[in-house]
C-alpha cells in the first residue's frame, strides 16, 4: 500500500482533509493538477461572512487551518451584524490572494506525513464496492487505504461568456473530463451545477471619490481562538460600496439574450446559485429593485485587481464594458479580467452517510463543492470532517457527527444528505434552528472538546480552553454571589445611569439582566479584569439565558428523536400507508434515526408517525 489516504484536489477541502488526516499521523498523499492553485480563491477575495464566519471559527475550534491562515493573510476583517444580536454576528476578512494560497502551501509542505504530488485523477481503483487508491491520466496508479475526493468545479468543467464555451477550469486550467464519467460508471447519480464570478478592475482607472468607504474593525479581532498574528489596525485596506442604477439595469435588459444563461447557449444544464445570482438574474428576479449594491474589495497588497462584488455575468465582454463603465466612480474602469459563468458536475449528496463516506463505495469520502456546495467555508469544513473520519475509520474508531444543534457544520451536512441540492448550496443564519446556540463567539466552547478528543488539539491548545471555562465560570459566580442593597449611594448610582433603583437586594447577575445596564456599569461595584472574549461570553450568558435555555429544551426535543433509531435492513416497501415520494426518499436516504426521517425533503409528519408504528410493531422500538 503506497498511502493510507489520498486526496485528489488542493482547494480549500482539500487542503483541510489532507491537513487533518497527516496531523493524525497518517501517511498522506495530496493530488493537484496544479501546485500553484493550491489553497488558491477564485472568486472573492474574502473568508468568513455571515453564517459561513461561524464555520471558520468552528473550523479553528475542531483543530483545522482556514482560520489562522485567513487571520495571516487578511488585510481587513470586520464583525457582521455587530450592533444586532449575537446570533447573526459573523466575522468576514478580505483574505490577500497572493498570501492566503502561499501560506496554506507553506504549512501543507511543513507538515509531516504529507506529501504533495502535481498530477490530474481520471479514475479509482475499485473492488468490491471499496476503493483501493486511484489512477492518473497517464495509467500511473496509486494505492490507498482511503480516497478523498475534494475535486471543486474542475469535473468537466465549462466556462461560458455569451455564446462561447471553453472545456477549462477557472485561471483556464486544465479540467478533469473523465473523473465523473467513472463515478457514473460506478452507480453515482452527477448533477449538473453552474457558478460564477464578476469582474476584476484596475484600481487606478476608479474614482473612489464617488464611492461609499468601508472600513475594517476599529479593534483587533481573529478568527483563531489562538494563534492571534498581530496587526495594524490603521493598515487595513478599505473596500467601498457603489449601487447600479436605472442605466445598467437598462444596458443588461436590451443585452439579456446574449448571457449565455439567457439564450447566449442552448446547451447549458447546470443550475446556479439560488443566493448568489449573476447581476442579470437580479435584475429579472428583483425587477422591482430601482438599485443593487456592490462592493469594490481589494484582492490584494501586491496588485491593483479590484473585486467587483455582486455583478457575475455570464453576457458577452462588449456588454460588460458598457455595463461597467454605467457605475458611478467606473465611468472609466478599466477591466483586467472580464466575468465569467462556469458549468460542472457533482455528485447528489444523498449518496453520502453522514461522515461523509460515499454508501457505494467503501472508504471514498468526498468533501466541497463535488458535494453541491458553494463557498470557501462550507468546503474547508467538509474537507475537515472528511479527514477527521476518514482518519478515524484508519484507527477503527466511530466517526464524528455533529448535530444540528452543535454547529454550522452539523446544519450543513445534514441538509445535505437528507435533502440533497437542487442548485450550490450556501450556507446561511435562517438554515439553522438553534442560531442563538450557534454562535460565532462560543464555538470554541461548543467544539474545542472534539477537536481534542480526535487528537486535532493539542495539550497547550486545550488547557488555554479549559482555563477559559473556569474564568467563564468564576466570574459568574462572583456575580451571582455578589449582592447590593438600595444604599450607600447605590440607588444614586443606577438613577444617573437611567436604571430603576433598588426597593431590597439583588445580586449582580440579575442586575446586569436589565437591558439598560452593561459590564462596565457593573464593574462600578467590583473589580472585573479579564479579556474582552471572556466578558463577552458572561455578558451573552447572562442577557440571553431564558432564550438559550428555550432552545436548548427544542434541542432536546430533537435529539430524543435521534435516539430511535432506523434498523440498516429495513424493507421501506413493507411500510403501508406511508406516500410514494416519502417511500422514494426513504429508500434513497437510508435515515439512521426517525429524527434524520424527519428531515428528508418530501417525508412528512403523516409519514413519520406511520413509520415509527411500523418500527414499534416490527422492531419492538419505542
Amino acid at each position: 500500500m503506497d498511502y493510507e489516504v489520498i486526496v485528489v484536489g488542493g482547494g480549500h477541502a482539500g487542503c483541510e482533509a489532507a491537513l487533518s488526516c497527516a496531523r493524525k499521523g497518517h501517511k498522506t498523499l495530496l493530488v493537484t493538477a496544479n501546485i500553484k492553485n493550491i489553497g488558491d480563491m477564485p472568486c472573492n477575495p474574502s473568508i468568513g461572512g455571515s453564517a459561513k464566519g461561524i464555520v471558520v471559527r468552528e473550523i479553528d475550534a475542531l483543530g483545522g487551518e482556514m482560520g489562522i491562515n485567513a487571520d495571516k493573510s487578511q488585510i481587513q476583517i470586520k464583525v457582521l451584524n455587530d450592533a444586532k444580536g449575537p446570533a447573526i454576528r459573523a466575522l468576514r476578512a478580505q483574505a490577500d490572494k497572493v498570501d492566503y494560497p502561499a501560506n496554506m502551501l507553506k504549512t501543507l509542505k511543513s507538515t509531516e506525513n504529507l506529501n504533495i504530488k502535481e498530477a490530474m485523477v481520471e479514475n479509482l481503483i475499485v473492488n468490491d464496492n471499496k476503493v483501493e487508491g486511484v489512477v492518473l491520466e497517464n495509467n500511473e496508479e496509486i494505492r490507498s487505504k482511503i480516497v478523498i475526493l475534494t475535486t471543486g468545479t474542475y469535473l468537466k468543467s465549462s466556462i461560458m461568456v455569451g455564446s462561447t464555451r471553453k472545456s477549462e477550469g477557472p485561471h483556464g486550467e486544465r479540467r478533469s473530463n473523465h473523473l465523473s464519467d467513472n463515478l457514473k460508471k460506478l452507480g453515482f447519480k452527477i448533477i449538473r451545477l453552474k457558478t460564477g464570478t464578476p469582474q476584476r478592475i484596475a484600481k487606478e482607472s476608479i474614482d473612489f471619490s464617488k464611492t461609499k468607504i468601508e472600513l475594517g474593525s476599529p479593534k483587533n479581532i481573529y478568527f483563531s481562538f489562538d494563534n492571534h498574528v498581530p496587526y495594524k489596525i490603521d493598515e487595513q485596506i478599505p473596500c467601498h460600496l457603489i449601487y447600479t442604477n436605472a442605466k445598467t439595469h437598462e444596458i443588461i435588459k436590451e443585452n439579456l439574450n446574449k448571457a449565455s444563461m439567457y439564450g447566449g447557449l442552448d446547451d447549458i444544464e447546470g443550475v446556479g446559485p439560488r443566493y448568489c445570482p449573476s447581476i442579470e438574474d437580479k435584475i429579472v428576479r428583483f425587477s422591482d429593485k430601482e438599485r443593487h449594491q456592490l462592493f469594490l474589495e481589494p484582492e490584494s497588497k501586491y496588485n491593483n485587481s479590484i473585486y467587483l462584488q455582486g455583478f457575475s455575468t455570464s453576457m458577452p465582454n462588449d456588454v460588460q464594458d458598457k455595463m461597467v463603465h454605467s457605475l458611478v466612480g467606473l465611468e472609466n474602469a478599466k477591466i483586467l479580467k472580464y466575468a465569467y459563468a462556469i458549468e460542472y458536475d457533482a455528485i447528489y449528496p444523498t449518496q453520502l452517510n453522514k461522515s461523509l463516506e460515499t454508501k457505494l463505495i467503501e472508504n471514498l469520502y468526498t468533501a466541497g463543492q463535488i458535494n453541491g456546495t458553494s463557498g470557501y467555508e462550507e468546503a474547508a469544513c467538509q474537507g475537515l470532517i472528511a479527514g477527521i473520519n476518514a482518519s478515524l475509520k484508519l484507527e477503527g474508531k466511530e466517526p464524528l457527527i455533529l448535530k444540528r444543534n452543535e454547529a454550522y457544520i452539523g446544519v450543513l451536512i445534514d441538509d445535505l444528505i437528507n435533502k440533497g441540492v437542487r442548485d450550490p448550496y450556501r450556507l446561511l443564519t435562517s438554515r439553522a434552528e438553534y442560531r442563538l446556540l450557534l454562535r460565532n463567539d462560543n464555538a470554541d466552547l461548543r467544539l474545542r472538546e472534539y477537536g481534542y478528543q480526535v487528537g486535532l488539539i493539542d495539550e497547550k491548545r486545550y488547557q488555554n480552553f479549559l482555563n477559559k471555562k473556569e474564568k467563564i465560570k468564576t466570574i459568574e459566580n462572583k456575580l451571582k454571589t455578589t449582592r447590593i442593597s438600595p444604599i450607600n449611594g447605590v440607588n444614586e448610582y443606577l438613577e444617573s445611569i437611567g436604571s430603576t433603583p433598588l426597593r431590597d437586594g439583588i445580586s449582580l447577575y440579575d442586575l446586569l439582566k436589565r437591558s439598560e445596564i452593561n459590564i462596565e456599569h457593573i464593574k462600578h461595584f467590583i473589580e472585573i479584569n479579564e479579556d474582552d472574549e471572556i466578558i463577552e461570553q458572561v455578558v451573552i450568558n447572562n442577557k440571553y439565558e431564558g432564550y438559550i435555555k428555550k432552545e436548548e429544551k427544542e434541542a432536546e426535543k430533537m435529539l430524543k428523536l435521534e435516539s430511535k433509531g432506523i434498523p440498516n435492513d429495513i424493507d421501506y416497501n413493507k411500510v403501508k400507508n406511508i406516500a410514494s415520494e416519502a417511500r422514494q426518499k426513504l429508500n434513497e436516504v437510508r435515515p439512521t434515526t426517525i429524527g434524520q426521517a424527519s428531515r428528508i425533503s418530501g417525508v412528512n409528519p403523516a409519514d413519520i408517525s406511520v413509520l415509527s408504528i411500523y418500527l414499534k410493531k416490527e422492531y419492538n422500538n419505542d
